[in-house]
């Protein structure tokens, strides 16, 4: 089912499509180029498939920032594999970078809390690359803390972050 949120203005939350994957990709990868200082590092991964495989996936949700009928942001989501029932672990949030301090990434996460709340999900969590100082002062505006079942170990290059789903 594709759930849509109209928040104001011209931006439409949506369901990804799968013949989205090679946009949501790019604009994956245009996030995510920012926070390294000396260009993304090369992983190896086909990430339209991957994304295709997300959106596919009937246990995950990926849903879709657009403004202007044009790609805006992204993210992706479902319940993680030995994890409580009422927990979700936001896989990606990506927001274009041209779309930075517009209100897009507040109106995604907000989207995102209302199917998390829909769902009946309490507590969701994240990790987000230690480099990626924008995107921790985003997670800490919209209520986020550093997970205390998750410390960030010595040789990792990401902190994990807990968000509490408030209730309807």
């Amino acid at each position: 089912m594709i759930r849509t949120h109209r928040p104001a203005g011209s931006l439409v939350i949506r369901t990804a499509l799968a013949g989205e994957a090679a946009a949501i990709a790019d604009l994956h990868v245009r996030a995510r180029a920012t926070y390294y200082p000396d260009g993304l590092p090369e992983d190896g991964l086909d990430w339209p498939a991957l994304w295709r495989v997300a959106i596919e996936r009937p246990d995950s949700h990926v849903l879709c920032g657009v403004r202007d009928g044009r790609l805006a942001a992204v993210a992706s989501f479902r319940r993680d594999e030995g994890a409580p029932a009422d927990s979700v672990k936001l896989f990606q949030f990506h927001v274009d970078p041209g779309h930075w301090r517009s209100g897009v990434g507040t109106s995604l996460h907000a989207a995102c809390v209302e199917e998390w709340q829909a769902d009946g999900v309490r507590t969701a969590t994240l990790d987000v690359h230690v480099g990626n100082a924008r995107a921790q002062a985003f997670y800490a505006r919209q209520g986020w803390i550093p997970d205390p079942e998750n410390p960030p170990a010595e040789d990792d290059h990401h902190l994990f972050l807990r968000y509490a789903v408030p209730g309807e």
